[in-house]
């Protein structure tokens, strides 16, 4: 059974994780404070960084975008990076502008102050940051409406990687309660239909030590 390294305040392992329970594979997890030097945890990814699977023939496979890569080609079923060149693409290019584009406008802005700098220091957020990225995150959610009114999903007809790693980041923002959802209703139904699915339950259950959930983060009817 294949270990995942990973970290609850991790946007890209929460990712990982999703993926691994749609995929219906098996896995340990073991969290990893990349915060605090740890000469086991780097040997085995040098980057130090998090999400990393391990497999039990010792293949280790580092970064989120590459483990669901790995994962299409290790269990085809269903199929998360899409089922046509074009949806491979468009899957491919919606997951990267999550991971890149809402992580650095959205996620470090938001979850970074409120959750990560409160978990790992103890301190007061920086209310720049929370204001940009409370400005920043309309233009996201607007265009997760756009997407979701032409197609059953951010990628097209199915389920896929852009809509994990969207909603990967999006339950950051939600555990401290600051997504817009009232201002975004074609947004919050797409959210709502991941929420629901049995694969996001792990992420539902997850608790920050000292930092309680909004009532909203396990409402499945919010």
């Amino acid at each position: 059974m294949p270990t995942l390294y990973h970290h609850t305040l991790c946007p890209f392992s929460r990712k990982v994780r999703v993926l691994l329970h749609e995929k219906r594979i098996p896995f340990m997890e073991t969290e990893q404070a990349t915060w605090q030097y740890d000469a086991g945890f780097l040997s085995i990814n040098p980057a130090g960084e998090i999400p990393v699977l391990v497999e039990d023939d010792g293949t280790i496979v580092a970064d989120s975008a590459t483990i669901a890569e790995y994962l299409e080609d290790v269990q085809p079923e269903p199929k998360l990076l899409g089922r046509t060149t074009k949806d491979r693409a468009e899957a491919r290019r919606l997951a990267a502008w999550f991971d890149r584009k809402f992580y650095e406008e959205v996620t470090l802005n938001i979850a970074g102050e409120k959750l990560n700098r409160r978990f790992l220091n103890n301190a007061a957020p920086d209310s720049r940051a929370l204001k940009a990225g409370r400005e920043n995150i309309h233009t996201h959610l607007q265009y997760i409406a756009w997407l979701t009114d032409r197609r059953s999903w951010l990628a097209g007809d199915h389920i896929s990687v852009a809509d994990i790693a969207a909603a990967a980041h999006l339950s950051l923002i939600d555990y401290s309660g600051d997504v817009p959802w009232d201002d975004h209703p074609l947004t919050k139904e797409w959210y709502v239909r991941i929420k629901s699915r049995p694969s996001f339950r792990c992420l539902l259950k997850d608790a920050i030590p000292g930092i309680p959930a909004a009532a909203v983060y396990t409402d499945l009817d919010f």
